[in-house]
């Protein structure tokens, strides 16, 4: 049986299990500087697809933690990858920020309102009438219809806001057309971030706070799953789901590996 001590690479979540808003939660700085000075290959993985990896990066930075923006994969990232994997060079007609935008393009597609490959709706705050109808007018010429992922509110300080989900479901209503979701609990977000640090089901770890999208995707993709506490998830909340993780901690502080005080070494040192 797999144990803790079997994993060589990690990916985690961000919210919820290494930041709260802005706070980062105790421990997760420790875990990162550990992971960084042992050379341990890891990823940050995230559904929010507004970002790019530098501006997440920054916004880590910000709040005490460390993160080379080569470390953060999002649901952006894992979208654009996989597209070009579908149809290298493509075009697509984008719903979303510069998170999404910025990955597209460098990952060689084409945006365009004329006739595209796909439409594409990822996560934004500036959701216009206008682009929603240009988005359901495509997929009704043919467009295939991707999302980035499937979540359907966001926090916000004043309370939750819809999110991707929530205008796919509309594009969806008014189409009949579902869209294909990248990101969490997909996967598939999972593998090619695997493969982007060269790692292996076998020897990778997943550390999240939700049961229906980091712990269930991590369990399809064959990975170690850690759930931590420190998110939205109880006792109450785990019992809902007929599956459970390989651990549940109380946060990322007891994956810290502690350095053994001078009364605890071996005789001789």
């Amino acid at each position: 049986m797999r144990t803790r001590a079997d994993i060589e690479c990690w990916l985690t979540d961000m919210d919820g299990v290494l930041v709260h808003e802005n706070t980062p939660i105790p421990g997760a700085a420790e875990l990162l500087r550990q992971w960084g000075d042992e050379g341990t290959p890891f990823l940050v993985l995230t559904n929010n697809s507004i970002f790019t990896p530098r501006d997440l990066s920054a916004r880590l930075r910000a709040s005490g933690l460390v993160v080379p923006e080569e470390s953060i994969w999002t649901s952006a990232l894992a979208t654009a990858d996989f597209l070009r994997s579908q149809m290298p060079g493509g075009s697509a007609f984008v719903i979303g920020e510069a998170g999404v935008t910025t990955a597209l393009h460098e990952a060689g597609f084409i945006m365009t309102e004329t006739d595209p490959d796909y439409v594409v709706v990822g996560e934004t705050r500036n959701y216009s009438f206008e682009a929603i109808t240009k988005a359901i007018r495509l997929i009704g010429r043919g467009a295939r219809f991707i999302a980035t992922n499937p979540d359907a509110t966001g926090p916000s300080t004043e309370g939750v806001l819809p999110a991707t989900g929530a205008i796919s479901a509309l594009i969806t209503k008014a189409t009949g057309k579902e869209p294909y979701v990248v990101g969490k609990p997909n996967p598939m977000m999972f593998r090619s971030a695997m493969n982007k640090i060269g790692a292996h089901s076998e020897n990778t770890g997943m550390i999240g706070d939700r049961m229906d999208t980091d712990i269930i995707a991590g369990i399809e993709a064959g990975l170690h799953t850690v759930l931590v506490m420190t998110g939205i998830s109880d006792p109450a909340e785990i019992e809902r789901y007929p599956f459970r993780p390989d651990e549940i901690l109380g946060s990322v502080a007891e994956l810290v590996r502690r350095e053994p005080v001078e009364s605890e070494l071996p005789e001789g040192f």
